[in-house]
């Protein structure tokens, strides 16, 4: 019979005699290495610690390696390690794809340092434990255990740590066996109230998945009331977020006073647009509004070095729409032609597959021209004119085009679409999307934190 030093245990030591004895790996404890195979997955990278007589080795589904870590060498490939001497197997940690410790925690004496090293690891641990709700009366030093945790201190030890319980299964009476998976930690925002300026009353293809675009980037804590050009009379009298454009065009007739002053309602405010009829839109008035954003994410270059050159509260988004478009295979050989009619479509999801069918597509909106490019052989456009008597037109088309390709093209003439040059593009925007979901939750965060003036 093996002998368990209940003095050790008090002393919170290692039990170095007791554990360096085979006869005191228990054949009772495969039962519970059975069951911690349930929560390993098919082709795993198992890291053992604790791993006594292997037996979980056994158990492991199809595709599995495993490698054993204890106080002792159990086979040729055992990584020696003693818990309580500060030794941890922080590069096999990594490598693993899980790690396991059954029946190892009730003898660990630092357990908030050997959980910071397991964190350390970024990987899930499988691992059981005698909790005192479990234990009552049991005398735990005369088992040897160093640790007296209940199930609420383990709840505690594991959030401390970065880690959440993903999944829970009682071994016998004694003991419960629990899957930990780590977390990263969010700072929690306040509830706070964003406004969403835009011309999503119009119909606009673009405009309508601007629509869904940032209403997936705003935190959930976010209240948002969407605004649009025709009423911002109805804009209320604080927010913590002003949001001007959701990816749309602003020029010269929108940028009225009550613009302005909805813009200035807001503790932060941000710009998400491009701009067009650039040669129509006065330099101060636009100075005047990019005044008044913290950060313009302007959509094409053009407007960059038009309107943001020497500013630091301006940067190069690319048009973020190219997230709605994947890139697709055309099956259809006609050509489709698109105009004013796109307004009238309901469905975004079936306008995008129909527009993604056609091998050629000619187009005299922006967006849906954008769509083509993910799919379409060929690609034709027509600028939007002023109106009257002008000649000047929008230069959206010329703009998106320069910052996909590096150059435009005529108008009215079809020309071979480079599809590695929009999949390049897609990826650049992609990334610079996430990273605008980041910022805006950072600055409601800032704004909701901030003390009252």
């Amino acid at each position: 019979m093996v002998r368990i030093d209940r003095d050790q245990a008090l002393a919170r030591k290692t039990d170095t005699a007791r554990w360096s004895d085979p006869a005191s790996l228990e054949s009772a404890w495969d039962a519970r290495a059975e069951l911690a195979a349930q929560f390993v997955p098919a082709g795993a990278h198992v890291l053992d610690l604790g791993c006594g007589a292997m037996a979980l080795q056994r158990f492991l589904p199809h595709g599995c390696s495993y490698r054993g870590c204890d106080l002792v060498a159990r086979d040729a490939k055992t990584i020696v390690c003693d818990f309580n001497a500060g030794q941890f197997p922080a590069e096999a940690a990594s490598d693993a794809d899980i790690i396991t410790m059954l029946g190892v925690l009730e003898y660990v004496n630092d357990v908030e340092t050997f959980f910071a090293r397991l964190r350390a690891s970024r990987r899930d641990v499988v691992l059981s434990y005698c909790a005192t709700d479990l234990s009552g009366t049991i005398d735990r030093p005369s088992l040897g255990w160093l640790t007296h945790f209940s199930l609420q201190d383990l709840a505690e030890l594991f959030d401390r740590h970065g880690f959440r319980i993903a999944a829970t299964i009682p071994v016998d009476s004694l003991q419960m066996l629990m899957r930990l998976t780590p977390i990263d930690r969010m700072i929690p925002i306040s509830p706070c109230s964003v406004a969403v300026i835009s011309f999503n009353d119009v119909g606009n293809f673009g405009d309508r998945l601007g629509y869904h675009m940032i209403n997936a980037l705003l935190p959930s804590e976010a209240t948002v009331h969407h605004l649009t050009f025709r009423t911002l009379d109805r804009a209320r009298d604080a927010y913590d977020l002003v949001v001007l454009g959701i990816g749309n065009s602003i020029y010269k007739p929108l940028l009225r006073d009550d613009l302005f002053d909805v813009v200035k309602r807001g503790k932060a405010a941000v710009g998400i647009f491009g701009t067009q009829f650039r040669e129509l839109t006065p330099r101060p008035v636009m100075d005047r509004l990019i005044d008044r954003l913290d950060i313009w994410f302007a959509r094409y270059e053009d407007d960059v070095l038009t309107y943001g050159r020497g500013r630091t509260n301006v940067e190069h988004l690319g048009d973020w729409l190219i997230d709605q478009f994947p890139m697709s295979t055309p099956t259809e050989q006609g050509q489709l032609h698109i105009g004013d009619e796109i307004l009238k479509e309901i469905s975004l999801d079936r306008t995008i597959q129909h527009i993604q069918r056609y091998k050629s597509v000619f187009s005299t909106r922006l967006h849906p021209l954008l769509c083509a490019l993910t799919s379409a052989e060929t690609v034709a456009y027509t600028e939007q004119p002023a109106g009257g008597e002008s000649t000047l037109v929008s230069g959206k088309f010329r703009s998106m085009l320069i910052d996909v390709f590096g150059r435009t093209y005529p108008e009215k003439t079809f020309f071979a679409v480079d599809r590695d040059a929009v999949a390049r593009y897609k990826k650049r925007v992609h990334r610079n999307v996430a990273a605008l979901g980041a910022r805006l939750e950072a600055i409601l965060h800032n704004v909701t934190a901030a003390p009252p003036i």
